[in-house]
């Protein structure tokens, strides 16, 4: 302890993405030092993702204990489906791994804890903290970029769902009818509209001119383009039908946006809270960008090692998740 009371000491978190793997020490109170990054090689393989992972981890560990500040755990997160409790990877499509016991791999590399979060509910934790969801009970952090994801935060604390699998927003169906074909099989899906990936792909095929990324199509649309137009207004429509089908069934006080999409700030925060406003009668919730950029979710990790250091789950826990008792059959 320093001598104001706080802890001293930092653990070492990383943010395991599709493209890039970002590594920050985090103090006790979610203030980052050092940063660094490197790149997936997801093009590689899964085997080479971990491979990568493990010796940047291995890298950063001993970068750290060279300085004399040897970090005290490790927080990780990454996407797709993941086991915090058991500590797996369940599924990622975009670094191509089933079943991975990650933080095993982790531990028995570095020789230290390791926990383990996804990273939409790190970043949810992060902006609980620190960022634009302090201080409000209830609300869903969204990021928006190449794909569309959600954390639930409940007094502050993420809920995982019984199957670790709750604000899979990607996957929900907004076009039914004549939507693109999803990699998860079905049609419509708000990855193939919404996310910044989709608004590259719908503007390519209206013009012809490919790899145009989102933030490109946005600035076009702002200088009267009617295909980059017509292609953002779609994305925003998306958008709005996810969240007001989460204000239907979670009633959050607000919306958090975050990702590479939300650096549009009112340009697409406007539009998108007239969408939801059209869509919700009642129960609306306030939208507002993200404020940690994009190391939330490596500062989220940060903090879900402290708490676990300091022996306090970060998740809300469902009964079947606790080992208790359950009247219900999951699925």
């Amino acid at each position: 302890m320093d001598e104001n009371g706080g802890v001293r000491g930092q653990v070492l978190a990383l943010d395991i993405g599709g493209t890039t793997i970002k590594a920050a020490t985090v103090a006790a109170d979610g203030t980052a030092g050092h940063r660094a990054r490197c790149p997936s090689r997801r093009e590689d393989g899964p085997d080479t993702v971990v491979a990568t992972v493990l010796d940047f981890a291995t890298e950063q560990l001993e970068r750290q204990r060279a300085t004399g500040a040897a970090p005290r755990a490790v927080g990780v997160c990454c996407p797709g489906i993941v086991d915090e409790r058991a500590g797996v990877g369940v599924e990622s499509s975009s670094l191509g791994w089933r079943q991975l016991p990650l933080r095993q791999l982790l531990s028995e590399r570095l020789g230290m804890p390791v926990s383990l979060v996804h990273d939409v509910r790190a970043g949810g934790v992060a902006e609980a903290r620190l960022g634009a969801g302090r201080g409000v009970s209830n609300f869903l952090f969204m990021p928006v970029g190449t794909g569309v994801g959600a954390a639930l935060m409940f007094g502050g604390r993420p809920f995982p769902g019984a199957h670790w699998s709750s604000g899979e927003l990607i996957h929900l169906v907004v076009q039914p009818q004549g939507g693109d074909l999803c990699r998860c099989g079905r049609r419509g899906c708000l990855a193939t509209v919404g996310s910044a990936a989709a608004i590259s792909t719908h503007y390519g095929r209206a013009t012809g001119e490919r790899g145009v990324p989102a933030e490109e199509v946005l600035r076009r649309a702002t200088g009267g383009e009617p295909a980059a137009a017509r292609v953002w207004d779609e994305a925003v429509e998306a958008l709005a039908e996810g969240v007001a089908i989460c204000a239907a069934v979670v009633d959050p006080a607000l919306v958090v946006v975050g990702g590479g999409l939300a650096l549009a700030g009112d340009l697409l925060l406007t539009p998108l809270a007239e969408a939801v406003a059209r869509r919700c009668s009642y129960g609306r919730p306030e939208l507002t960008t993200a404020q940690l950029g994009d190391y939330a979710a490596c500062i989220g990790a940060g903090l879900v090692a402290w708490d676990h250091q300091s022996g306090d789950g970060h998740v809300m826990r469902t009964p079947a998740q606790a080992g208790e008792s359950c009247s219900t059959r999951d699925g």
